[in-house]
């Protein structure tokens, strides 16, 4: 398995407390915590879009 959807699983499992401490509790840090936290699984989303097509691209030039 690749090591980039480690890291993704292993992000969105940290956020689970913040989650259910803003959602089910109302705590505002765990708000700005959860906001940070999905900026920063957006960027890595993108990094792998990007991976991705990259691979991709290079194994559509080799046939």
């Amino acid at each position: 398995m690749n090591n980039n959807f480690s890291k993704l699983r292993d992000l969105v499992m940290s956020l689970e407390s913040d989650f259910e401490k803003f959602y089910d509790k109302g705590n505002a840090a765990a708000g700005t915590r959860v906001r940070k936290g999905m900026q920063d699984l957006k960027n890595m989303a993108q990094d792998i879009r990007k991976e991705v097509q990259d691979m991709k691209n290079s194994t559509a030039e080799k046939k």
